[in-house]
Order: structure tokens, then C-alpha cells, then sequence
């Protein structure tokens, strides 16, 4: 065989006829996602949803709302953390292309066509998609709503500690330690006299004194991985029999997670409510909807066990070891402290807080580490939350990918298929290795009869 050499750069043709342009038959795993898509009528229902903010017959027309919260999707099919890495990868990829329904002779959405979009619509549109894909979830069978999970985790600003400035004047950190300095006495501080200084003061990164001015909303928090950072919190409720996330709020960082739990359970519930409105996911559910809830030692409060006893759930809710406790007349919080503890000590409380721990912190994985968000690069808590809900329910088809057709993104269908191939190979070698020991066997058998007949 020849070897062919690449051609050098030449003048692109002028005029190209629509049918030589190269077409892809488009990755199976989106061929069957946007059926699955199109069989819950997932255009026409955002469309619905959207209309309101277009003026009918003005302007040129836009993108397609579906079409936004597709690309929207591929951030997490694709491990994108950013808008601007998902326009470039739907523009380069023609399997993309197919799933937003672009020819290659059309543009793809430029990453400030999707700020522009996200700007335009509000959160509960958003929403609304994330409770879309909920029911399709439901009458997939993947959703029963009985036991939820609820956890907390951190995402990483996108601000900088260096451009922290003061509540009250202003100030930044730089001009503030500055200050200090001449306060002191150095009148030309150098950078370790600074440094010094920074080192003996008491709670130097308090919420109090110090905001960002990009992003107000991010707060100085200690990341999981110990480093000091702005952020937001991010919580999930888990159904604990399906993995499916059934709410996802976006709150301070700052806030205890005995305080974040209320929002996040009034979400479940608004949730599991416009889902139960449909008679075919209604009858999925479990009669006894939201009425067991797990969460790890960070959520246990007197607080929580009020609320708890007062709409009396069943909680399994780790306690941390606080020592002997005088209730002082707290009957109810007492009553429900026991109660949880007596709960905990069961075969079923354990097994419910191993299964919290294994689908929440897998949930959290597969959004934030290899779906991209650890760091968002958008600013304004409703901003992030946004996106956020869009790309949590994208983890949610995944579930429905996965059930359906064995693999839940894109890079699992790549890895089943080498996985196939090994497998193949392994038997292709085990039979070429029988064949061989099958002639090995067979030629000694007849070498004795060819010696005693040549004797």
C-alpha cells in the first residue's frame, strides 16, 4: 500500500453542493436520547413555557428554547463546565449538531446567545424542566418518593479571595492590611511586614467584613478539600430507592445545614406535587410519599427533630455524640430525639444510612466531578441555580439511559464497547488456544501407530 501524503493548504471552494457536505448517522447514545425526548414532547412543553418572554412577530427570530436546554444538557453528557466550552464542543461536533437538529451548513448557538437566553428566561422555567424530566422518570418507574437522602455540598465561586473588598467602606484586603500597618508604626510596609501583620488577627476572613464585589452572593467558606475559598451551596434530596435527585437547591454558604433543610424539603414537596397532578405518575409513587427522611449528623438539631415530630416523619438523622442532655420541659423534641435513636439502632436505619451515603455522594460525583460543576463560572446565585437545576436533571435521564438501553452517558456507550471488544478477543483466545491443544493431543495420539508401522 502507498502512502498517502496530506495535502497542502489550499483556497477553500467558493460554492459546495448541500448534498456533498459530510453527514454523521449521530452517536446512538443521543439518537436514543432525543427519542426519548421527543416521545414526552420535550420541545413543545418548554415552548409553552417560554412563550411569554417573546414578542410574537418582532424581531428576528430566536433560538429555540429547546434547543438552549439541550446544549444545556450536553454540559453534563459532556463533563463542560462552562457555556463557552459547550457552544465549542456543539459547533465541532457533528453527532452534537444532529442532536440539536443543526446541518452543517448552519451555526450553532454562540456561547452569548446562551447568556443572553438564560438571562431572558427566570428560574422557573427551569424549574419546571427539572420537574419535565421528573415525571418522565416517574412513569419510567424510577421514581417512589417513600425515603428521601438529603446532603450538602460546596461549589467554588467564580470570584477571587484576592478581590475581596469591606462591608462598610469598601476597602480592599491590600490597602486595608495597609492601614494596619501605619497603625502600627511602618509608615513603608513591605510585603512580609503585611504578611505579619495578616498572621496574628483573629478571624481575618469573616462574612461580616468582607464581600466580593463581582458576586455578593459567594461566601468565604472552607471548601471539602480543606482549602478556604468563595462558594455556594449546593443541596440534593435523593430518592433513596431509584438514586433519582428529586430537588436541588442553591443557597448561602454560610448557612447550618439544619437551615438549609427546610427550603430543600419544601422543594421535594412542590416537586413529588407537580408530578402527582398526572394520573400515570401517580400511581408510580409510593402512597407514603416523603414521609422518611435520612441525613448525616450535620442536620440532627433540636430544631429538626421539632419539625419532624410536628409533621410527623420518620427520621433517621445520625446523632453526634453530645453527652447527657436536660430537656427542660421539651417533651416533643425529647420524644422525637428518642425516637430517631431507637430508629438508628435498627437494621433498616443502618442499611438506610449506608444507602445515603452511597447514592448521595455518587450523585454529587457524577454532577460536580465528572459533570464539570465543582466550579461554575457564572455569578448571582439565581444564575447558577439555573443552570444547575438543567444540569442535575440531565443526571436524572441518565437513570432513564441507563435502565433503558445499559449506559447512562455518552463515555459509558464508548466504555461498553471496548469493554465488548476485550471480550471478544479473550474468546477468540481461549478458542484459538483449544484448537491448539486439540491438534497438540490429536498428533501425539497418532505418532506411536506412524512409528509401530514404519518399524
Amino acid at each position: 500500500m502507498s502512502m498517502r501524503r496530506r495535502p497542502k493548504q489550499k483556497q477553500p471552494d467558493l460554492w459546495i453542493a448541500t448534498s456533498e457536505l459530510a453527514k454523521s448517522p449521530g452517536h446512538p447514545f443521543y439518537v436514543r436520547l432525543n427519542k426519548i425526548l421527543g416521545q414526552a414532547s420535550f420541545d413543545r412543553f418548554v415552548e409553552e413555557r417560554c412563550k411569554r418572554f417573546y414578542a410574537e412577530g418582532k424581531g428576528r427570530p430566536s433560538i429555540p428554547p429547546g434547543t438552549y436546554m439541550r446544549m444545556l444538557l450536553v454540559g453534563f453528557f459532556e463533563g463542560l463546565d462552562s457555556e463557552r466550552g459547550i457552544a465549542w464542543r456543539c459547533a465541532d461536533s457533528m453527532s452534537l449538531r444532529t442532536f440539536l437538529g443543526y446541518d452543517l451548513s448552519e451555526s450553532t448557538p454562540d456561547h452569548s446567545s446562551l447568556s443572553r437566553i438564560r438571562q431572558r428566561l427566570d428560574v422557573e422555567v427551569h424549574q419546571e424542566v427539572f420537574t419535565f424530566v421528573l415525571k418522565v422518570l416517574a412513569e419510567k418507574g424510577l421514581l417512589r418518593g417513600r425515603t428521601i437522602g438529603i446532603d450538602a455540598t460546596t461549589l467554588e465561586a467564580n470570584a477571587a479571595m484576592r478581590s475581596i473588598v469591606r462591608q462598610d467602606d469598601g476597602t480592599s484586603y491590600a490597602d486595608f492590611l495597609a492601614s494596619l500597618a501605619k497603625q502600627s508604626g511602618i509608615d513603608t510596609p513591605t510585603r512580609s511586614d503585611l504578611a505579619r501583620i495578616d498572621k496574628k488577627r483573629p478571624k481575618k476572613g469573616s462574612n461580616d467584613d468582607w464581600k466580593n464585589p463581582h458576586d455578593p452572593d459567594a461566601k468565604i467558606t472552607k471548601m471539602k478539600d480543606g482549602r478556604t475559598h468563595l462558594a455556594h451551596k449546593a443541596e440534593h434530596a435523593v430518592d433513596l430507592d431509584s438514586g433519582a435527585v428529586m430537588a436541588v437547591t442553591v443557597q448561602d454558604a454560610t448557612l447550618g445545614d439544619c437551615t438549609t433543610m427546610r427550603e430543600t424539603m419544601g422543594a421535594t414537596a412542590s416537586n413529588v406535587i407537580a408530578v402527582n397532578r398526572h394520573p400515570e405518575c401517580a400511581k408510580e409513587l409510593d402512597p407514603r410519599t416523603l414521609t422518611e427522611w435520612v441525613a448525616d449528623k450535620g442536620y440532627h438539631s433540636n430544631d429538626t427533630m421539632q419539625m419532624v415530630a410536628e409533621l410527623e416523619l420518620r427520621s433517621y438523622v445520625s446523632e453526634p455524640e453530645r453527652g447527657e442532655r436536660r430537656w427542660n420541659g421539651r417533651a416533643l423534641v425529647r420524644d422525637a430525639t428518642y425516637a430517631n435513636r431507637r430508629r438508628l439502632e435498627t437494621k433498616r436505619g443502618r442499611a438506610l444510612l449506608r444507602k445515603r451515603g452511597e447514592l448521595l455522594e455518587r450523585g454529587f460525583a457524577h454532577c460536580l466531578e465528572t459533570g464539570g460543576m465543582r466550579r461554575v463560572h457564572l455569578r448571582g446565585r439565581m444564575n447558577i441555580l439555573k443552570r444547575y437545576l438543567v444540569h442535575v436533571a440531565a443526571f436524572n435521564l441518565s437513570l432513564v439511559m441507563r435502565k433503558l438501553f445499559g449506559v447512562g452517558t455518552p463515555r459509558g456507550l464508548q466504555g461498553r464497547l471496548a469493554a465488548f471488544v476485550i471480550l471478544f478477543r479473550s474468546i477468540v483466545a481461549l478458542i484459538s488456544t483449544a484448537i491448539d491443544g486439540v491438534a497438540i493431543g490429536v498428533r501425539r495420539t497418532c505418532e506411536p501407530r506412524l512409528v509401530n508401522r514404519a518399524a
